[in-house]
């Protein structure tokens, strides 16, 4: 393992991320990448090439990952892809919350994932789809589109339940 990643990782270890099933943030973040550097002075991580980082339930797939800290401490990180995926385990027994999109933005203190640029959104037969997408996480509450989206609409799917069987 190159030193610069076992630095940024290192860092890592130590930094909080918000997202998913509680314990998540109590477990340590483990990135696997062809390339990782670390800027001690600007607080930056970034890996590159087929990246795959998880913490306890959470995934995020992608091309680059940037992970900017402050005091140790993530702040916010940005996966790019083609397209970057992102998967959580919201809590036991519910289904797996999914999304992708070409950027997305994860800012662990303000429990807010941004899903950007021919963006998706699923849990389930739910689904969302538009250029801009923000997710809650703490408060499960989602938006989709921009108020200058050009047009451009919002794709929603809702698959009813089906009926059980008497």
């Amino acid at each position: 393992m190159k030193l610069s990643k076992m630095v940024g990782v290192g860092l890592l270890f130590s930094a909080r991320m918000a997202f998913g099933l509680e314990s998540d943030s109590e477990q340590p973040i483990y990135i696997d990448s062809d390339n990782a550097v670390y800027d001690e002075k600007a607080q930056i991580s970034t890996y590159t090439g087929n990246v795959v980082a998880t913490q306890g339930t959470i995934r995020i797939d992608g091309d680059k990952l940037v992970v900017y800290l402050k005091d140790g401490a993530i702040i916010k990180l940005i996966a790019t892809g083609k397209p970057s995926r992102f998967k959580q385990l919201p809590a036991v027994g519910k289904e797996e919350m999914h999304g992708e999109g070409l950027i997305n933005e994860f800012y662990p203190d303000q429990n807010l994932l941004k899903f950007m640029k021919n963006a998706s959104v699923w849990q389930g037969d739910a689904k969302q789809s538009s250029e801009y997408i923000e997710y809650d996480t703490k408060n499960s509450l989602l938006k989709a589109g921009e108020a200058q989206s050009d047009g451009k609409r919002v794709h929603s799917v809702i698959k009813p339940k089906p009926k059980q069987a008497q």
